[in-house]
């Protein structure tokens, strides 16, 4: 690890709270087109409401990464695993925004409303249209997918870095020191 700092306690609590509602979500999701069963409707329901949460954070989680001290990877490491952290991180970044914009507009082009929690309710940007629907729902599910398989590599990664390696990247984002 570089000499800077570890991340900040916000960037570690952003990346934990949203790890770990990401992964209920997507487990979620991949439950509901899966059944029928009588839970659905709430299920969708909450998807729907910490979906719309989970771009909240992803948004403020950008903002924190403009302002906050990123550290670097070792130099060490080789230039096509550097390139795969950055690709990897990059593609989560997406997905994050991606998976709750097209459920939005999915919902959206089914003629559905989305409200937060019932607090509120997110405009429309689109009218009911099948067709937006059959792209949205496609999108949201291969998105969904690859998401999984992206997280799958971040973790394989850090479990990497944290235990065969002990090269401090995965303690940048445990304790903050590396």
């Amino acid at each position: 690890m570089s000499a800077n700092k570890g991340y900040s306690a916000g960037s570690r609590l952003l990346h934990w709270v949203m790890a770990l509602m990401l992964i209920s979500m997507l487990f979620l999701g991949l439950s509901m087109v899966q059944s029928l069963a009588v839970w659905q409707v709430e299920a969708v329901t909450l998807h729907k409401s910490t979906g719309i949460l989970a771009l909240i954070l992803v948004v403020l989680r950008l903002i924190n990464k403009v302002y906050s001290c990123t550290p670097t990877l070792p130099t060490e490491l080789p230039r096509l695993q550097r390139f795969a952290a950055h690709i990897t991180h990059f593609g989560l970044y997406c997905a994050m925004i991606l998976m709750p914009l097209s459920g939005w507009l999915m919902q959206n082009a089914d003629g559905r409303v989305v409200q937060f929690f019932g607090l509120f309710q997110l405009p429309n940007l689109l009218g009911a249209d099948i067709k937006y629907f059959a792209f949205f729902r496609e999108m949201h599910g291969i998105v969904a997918w690859l998401f999984l398989a992206m997280i799958f590599m971040h973790i394989s990664a850090a479990l990497y870095h944290g235990l065969i390696k002990r090269d401090g990247v995965m303690s940048a984002m445990l304790t903050g020191k590396k």
